[in-house]
């Protein structure tokens, strides 16, 4: 297993996390079992916006012994008081979902507490007005809510939020339908999607990251917007390379689904290569780099992606970018205008433009 630090919070959360959509599928004896597994395997990051109410009583049996060694997601607008997920901003009606979930989890504390699926701008005004939002910072403030946290789908309002509330960790749809205006939840250009990630990183703001597979669109070339298969590795990849995200949230109902997934940390460098995206991405996307390294291996030993994502952010405001720049072993400024990498990028970027571009803005 992979972590990486939560810089606001310093929680070390796992690269690999676990989304709980599908574990309801499966028998108590086998949810349980294959939470337990997830857990032992180095998991430690669970979202618990789930489909079934049966979900909370599973993790109650299955990790309360070690509730101090996991961190959970808990969403306040979440209501199973039908026994199957509702969304609700009424206070009473949070109020109440809240209580039972803690109840079932056998816990009396949340890791992250999220507002919760606030994809209008509507949604979060009602939301202040009906004072869930209240509610949940007063938990906050008494410590039964360590931390804050918002999902939802809408940059423009994810912008808005951000504006008005703590928010330490996102939870946010990524992937590359989405990120080319492809699917049900493709909210937003790609600039703003962008946009987006950028202010996590540079406001250390986790993301945490929901529907990695578009719902298993992207998994099947029939479904497939782009109207070709990609591997579940190459959409781990691609959404763990995005600026600010933390941890990646598929789901899984059984003990083998969770092997397959944890096999991300063997496979190679070319089984999780998303570079094939290029060929299939919007307009709007060439020559743009996107970090995905295919222009590997540069002559002289500079991490391009790395130094296009620490350019983009500092130049996006992210104060720590230079340092990481700094920190790197080549500069763009190493750059011998071979062309190996613009012969290889698959968004036909201009790399050897953009290391020029990029040393002259670091030299200042």
């Amino acid at each position: 297993m992979e972590y990486r630090v939560d810089k606001r919070t310093g929680n070390k959360i796992s690269v690999l996390g676990f989304g709980t959509s599908y574990i309801a599928e499966a028998s108590e004896k086998n949810a349980v079992e294959t939470l337990r597994f997830a857990y032992e395997s180095g998991v430690n990051y669970f979202d618990l916006a789930t489909a079934d109410g049966r979900t909370f009583s599973y993790f109650g049996k299955a990790l309360s012994d070690v509730r101090k060694n996991v961190m959970y997601q808990l969403h306040f607008g979440a209501d199973y008081s039908a026994g199957t997920y509702g969304w609700s901003t009424d206070r009473e009606t949070v109020k109440r979902s809240i209580a039972w979930q803690l109840e079932n989890l056998k816990t009396d504390y949340i890791d992250y507490g999220f507002i919760h699926c606030i994809d209008e701008v509507s949604d979060w005004e009602h939301y202040q007005k009906n004072g869930v939002f209240d509610d949940l910072m007063k938990l906050h403030e008494q410590g039964v809510v360590r931390h804050i946290g918002l999902s939802s789908h809408t940059p423009a309002t994810i912008q808005k939020v951000l504006n008005d509330a703590p928010v330490d960790m996102l939870m946010f749809s990524v992937n590359p339908g989405y990120d080319y205006q492809k699917g049900e939840y493709a909210k937003g250009s790609v600039d703003e999607r962008m946009a987006i990630y950028h202010r996590c990183e540079a406001e250390n703001i986790g993301i945490s990251v929901m529907k990695p597979f578009s719902g298993g669109q992207l998994l099947d070339a029939s479904l497939s917007p782009f109207g070709k298969a990609l591997t579940t590795y190459q959409c781990m990849k691609y959404a763990l390379d995005r600026p600010g995200v933390l941890t990646v949230l598929p789901g899984a109902s059984s003990v083998k689904q969770v092997e397959e997934l944890l096999g991300f940390f063997e496979a190679s460098e070319e089984e999780k290569d998303y570079s094939v995206i290029g060929s299939f991405s919007p307009a709007q996307a060439v020559g743009k780099c996107v970090y995905c390294n295919h222009c590997k291996p540069c002559p002289v030993g500079i991490d391009i992606g790395l130094v296009n994502k620490y350019y983009d952010l500092a130049v996006n405001g992210d104060a720590m970018a230079a340092e990481h720049y700094k920190g790197l072993e080549r500069y763009a400024s190493d750059c011998i205008g071979c062309g190996h990498c613009n012969r290889r990028c698959p968004f036909s970027v201009d790399q050897m433009a953009r290391m020029r571009e990029i040393a002259d803005y670091f030299k200042r």
